[in-house]
C-alpha cells in the first residue's frame, strides 16, 4: 500500500468519511500552526478519533484510533484573533503506521492509504443491496420528518463505497459505530453494517417519541 506522511487532528467522538465535508473551528495554537503549514503545502490533514482515556494526556500525545479520514482544506476563513474556520473535503481512509518524532507542536504520522475492496464480481454485484440501503435511508428520513436528503445529492451513479460512506456520515449518530464503518475496507461488509444500523434506527424512530438525538441530525 502507498504510504504518506500527514498531520493529524485528533478529536473526541468525531469520525470523518471520504466523500463528505467537515467544517471545523480551529482555535488551539498547535492546530493553528498545523493549518498554516497545510495551507502552504498540499492542504491535507487527517482527522482521527481519540481513544477512551484521552483526557489524561490531551495536550500531549493521547491515544488515537488507527484508521482516520484524510481530507483537503477546500475553504479557509481566518479570524482576527488568529483562530480560523476551515472546511475539509474527505479524500481517503488511512491507517496510521507510525508517528514521527515531535519536531512540531502538532503530530505527524506515517499512514497507509486504504483502498475500497469490492467482491470478485465488482461493484455491480452490490447494486441491488445498494438500492435497498438508499430506500432504507429515505424511510428513516421520512420517519424523522426530513424529506430532502440533500447530503446524498450528486451520488447518482457514484460507486457503492461513496454512497455507503455518505449515508453512514449522515445517518449514524454513534461514534463507535461510525469508527467501525470507517475501518471496514470491504465494501460489501461496510454496506451490510450500515444497513443493519439503519434498520435499528428505523425501529427506534417508529416509536411514538423517537430518541432526541435522532430527531434533527443532519451531518
Amino acid at each position: 500500500m502507498a504510504e504518506i506522511e500527514i498531520p493529524i487532528f485528533p478529536l473526541p467522538d468525531l469520525v470523518f468519511f471520504p466523500g463528505t465535508l467537515l467544517p471545523l473551528h480551529v482555535f488551539e495554537p498547535r492546530y493553528r500552526r498545523m493549518v498554516a503549514d497545510c495551507l502552504v503545502g498540499d492542504r491535507r490533514l487527517a482527522v482521527v478519533m481519540l481513544r477512551p482515556g484521552w483526557e489524561a494526556d490531551y495536550h500531549g500525545r493521547p491515544p488515537v484510533h488507527e484508521v482516520a479520514g484524510a481530507g483537503e482544506i477546500v475553504e479557509h476563513e481566518p479570524l482576527p484573533d488568529g483562530r480560523s474556520n476551515i472546511l475539509l473535503n474527505g479524500v481517503a481512509r488511512v491507517r496510521i503506521a507510525g508517528e514521527l518524532p515531535a519536531a512540531r507542536p502538532y503530530r505527524i504520522v506515517r499512514a497507509e492509504l486504504l483502498e475500497d475492496r469490492y467482491p470478485p464480481g465488482g461493484a455491480e454485484v452490490l447494486a441491488e443491496r445498494l438500492d435497498t440501503l438508499r430506500a432504507a435511508y429515505l424511510r428513516l428520513l421520512e420517519g424523522l420528518g426530513q424529506t430532502h436528503p440533500a447530503r446524498l445529492g450528486g451520488l447518482e451513479g457514484a460507486p457503492p463505497a461513496a454512497v455507503v460512506d455518505r449515508i453512514a456520515s449522515a445517518a449514524l449518530p454513534d461514534a463507535t459505530l461510525r469508527q467501525q464503518v470507517l475501518e471496514t475496507a470491504d465494501v460489501a461488509a461496510r454496506l451490510e453494517l450500515v444497513a443493519s444500523a439503519l434498520l435499528d434506527l428505523s425501529l427506534l424512530v417508529s416509536r411514538p417519541e423517537p430518541p432526541h438525538h435522532l430527531r434533527h441530525r443532519d451531518n
